[in-house]
């Protein structure tokens, strides 16, 4: 009777810690910047339903949207995320220095773990009554901008950078000079919200600022909204600004511990698929597959695109240098 009983019991345990298992696994937790809801929203009922069908498996994904920092701040203090899909590398390596994301992330997938990338461009009120053409014209004492925040956001981590390197290649490397033009360009900014939404809400709906800095795509998804169509927005295109590549990795230390490493890698390696290319592309996004880049050829204007790395090191040197404390980015802002 006893045995039977024993015998019982640890059937239900076994059973109950099956169900627990297929729980854990049965869910997916992807943390994204702030402007690629729509994005997202379109792309996980895709993935959920290839996942079905390769698998059998019913899943859920679930979305955490912020600044892209502020979901790095928000993993490293405990958030159980099992892929991020971020805007800047330097994101993912604060999540490396802690040990939460494996050291050799960038690797696991093509083009450096960035299915997908973008810019900076220049988004301005109906006419371009500043006539803004380039990044000379920002720093104008009549132009007031709006970015976000390059403390709390990726995007505007790009802006910044936009300007050093188009102030780089116009000074031939002089700093102090690459620090006057970007020092002025901070100046003019009329509102820092923390993340790129927060940016767009201010220059398209509270009428802040001549020109709003973020990326093409945003833009682009701006002009395509039925929000804001009556109001007739512009975008300007530089004749060269930053490169913004979109890395993506697992967060292994969270889906080692919740089973989730397959699944996650699979959603991450689904965004270079033809069909999910050729989705991204419909949203702006610049995208890797050679097929999908013929076809929306004629959607993008032709610029130089320029790699951060290839001009001031490493993104952890960059890191360093520009945006930790009391680096170049706080020594402009105080003055």
């Amino acid at each position: 009777m006893n045995v039977n009983i024993t015998a019982g019991v640890f059937t239900l345990i076994v059973a109950i810690s099956s169900f627990t298992v297929m729980a854990q696994t049965s869910s997916l937790l992807n943390a994204s910047f702030d402007v690629a809801r729509e994005t997202f929203a379109a792309v996980n009922p895709k993935f959920v339903e290839h996942w079905q069908q390769q698998t059998g498996q019913s899943i859920k994904i679930d979305q955490s949207f912020a600044g892209s920092s502020r979901q790095a701040q928000d993993i490293i203090q405990g958030k159980k995320v099992d892929v991020v899909t971020f805007n800047q590398v330097t994101d993912i390596d604060a999540l490396v220095e802690r040990g939460i994301v494996a050291e050799d992330w960038a690797q696991r997938l093509p083009h450096n773990s960035s299915p997908y990338y973008s810019t900076i461009t220049f988004l301005v009120r109906e006419g371009n009554p500043k006539n803004i053409k380039d990044w000379d014209d920002l720093v104008r004492d009549d132009v007031s901008l709006v970015f976000s925040n390059p403390k709390t956001s990726g995007n505007a981590r790009y802006s910044y950078l936009g300007a050093w390197l188009f102030a780089h290649q116009k000074f031939n490397g002089d700093e102090a000079k690459i620090r006057e033009f970007v020092g002025s360009l901070l100046a003019n900014v009329e509102n820092f919200p923390t993340g790129s939404r927060g940016a767009t809400v201010a220059f398209a709906q509270n009428g802040q600022g001549d020109v709003l800095l973020t990326f093409e795509f945003e833009e682009r998804n701006i002009l395509a909204s039925p929000e804001f169509q009556d109001q007739s927005f512009e975008i300007v295109v530089p004749p060269s600004s930053v490169l913004a590549e979109f890395p993506v990795a697992v967060v292994d230390k969270v889906a080692n511990e919740r089973g989730t490493q397959k699944l996650a890698t699979a959603f991450l390696q689904f965004l270079y698929t033809p069909d999910i290319q050729r989705l991204l592309s419909d949203f702006n996004y610049r995208v890797r597959d050679p097929d999908v880049v013929q076809e929306a050829a004629t959607r993008f204007d032709s610029l130089k695109l320029i790699n951060p790395t290839e001009v001031l090191g490493s993104w952890r040197a960059i890191q360093a240098k520009h945006f930790a404390t009391d680096g170049v980015l706080d020594q402009l802002q105080a003055q």
